[in-house]
């Protein structure tokens, strides 16, 4: 059953794919502009022009052009970057690593911070403690993450220098690695002073990145867990003598994880994509930052393979977050 309802779902994610592609490829064409343009010189001849449109496939009509794409795509060639002059899916997978480790920081940081304070919230409820932390966090959820971020670099950058702030890593010590997944490398290899330089870098992206995401699991988290505190399964543990913190952490958050659980999986793909704003901010090297480089020198193969990469991604994280939800979920997973 389990392997039937897989199959459905990759069956709907490569025709997920497929419209994205299409989409993104008409999308790309119908905007003004012309990347050829932005490359050649201001002296440059029309048969300049026109052999560079050639080399690139640009001079062919739309409908060549998508099934040339398209094909590349089915074998793994995205293409050539117009402005980078690499493999579309060498830079990919070059810059992929460094998003994933910053998105994933910050969703740790994010339900460590979230759930905490939702936990708090509900074990002062109806006191002065909890509409302090509903104020707090709805600042939070009202605050977008570049905003943070710019107010992070005054605070950690101007006020008080304490943390670096562009890059990944200090160039000094960006060597000796097998993979681009730096931060993971470096902690399984025992490198701890080169994961803490790493991790300095991460700081302030990863704090912008998580809080607004931290206060839509308060939210959430915090409703679930009231509604469980008034269930007849709480109200029995509280009459055999449970203390409130026992309640609330065995009995309550059990079952109110669920919904809070999908949630956050959903967000995470949104926390991807909210990469490109913040990265841009402190120069970090993902693909959150490499999108907008693509997007200003209108490098049609680059965003094409960005944004299929962005939909799969999307696409992945949903299916597991059902199958995971369904798994916890006796009731889904019987179904």
């Amino acid at each position: 059953m389990l392997l039937a309802v897989v199959v459905k779902r990759a069956a709907m994610a490569l025709l997920t794919l497929a419209g994205v592609a299409v989409v993104v490829f008409v999308l790309l064409r119908v905007v003004p502009g012309d990347p050829v343009a932005m490359m050649i010189s201001p002296g440059a001849s029309a048969a300049d022009i026109a052999a560079l449109k050639a080399h690139y496939g640009l001079d062919e009509p739309l409908l060549i052009q998508f099934w040339i794409w398209i094909k590349g795509v089915v074998s793994g060639d995205f293409g050539v970057s117009i402005t980078l002059h690499r493999n579309v899916a060498a830079v990919l997978a070059d810059r992929l690593p460094a998003t994933l480790e910053l998105a994933a920081a910050a969703l740790v940081v994010a339900v460590a911070l979230g759930g905490s304070i939702a936990i708090a919230g509900t074990l002062m409820r109806r006191t002065a403690g909890e509409a302090v932390i509903d104020g707090l966090n709805s600042i939070m959820l009202a605050v977008p993450d570049f905003i943070w971020a710019l107010a992070l670099v005054l605070l950690f950058v101007i006020a008080i220098p304490i943390l670096p702030l562009t890059g990944r890593i200090d160039p000094v010590l960006a060597e000796g690695f097998h993979t681009k997944f730096y931060l993971a490398e470096s902690i399984v290899t025992g490198r701890f002073a080169v994961a803490g330089n790493i991790l300095s870098h991460m700081a302030m992206p990863t704090l912008a990145l998580a809080l607004p995401l931290a206060a839509v699991i308060v939210r959430l988290l915090k409703q679930s867990l009231k509604e469980a505190m008034v269930q007849d399964y709480v109200l029995l543990a509280r009459i055999k003598g449970f203390r409130e913190l026992r309640l609330v952490l065995q009995e309550a958050l059990r079952n109110a994880v669920g919904p809070t659980l999908a949630l956050t999986g959903v967000q995470f793909t949104f926390l991807i994509g909210g990469t490109v704003i913040v990265e841009r901010i402190f120069a970090y090297p993902g693909i959150g930052n490499l999108a907008i480089d693509a997007v200003i020198n209108r490098d049609f193969p680059l965003i094409q393979g960005l944004v299929l990469l962005f939909g799969l991604i999307f696409i992945l994280v949903n299916i597991g977050v059902d199958l995971t939800v369904a798994a916890l979920n006796p009731r889904l997973r019987h179904a």
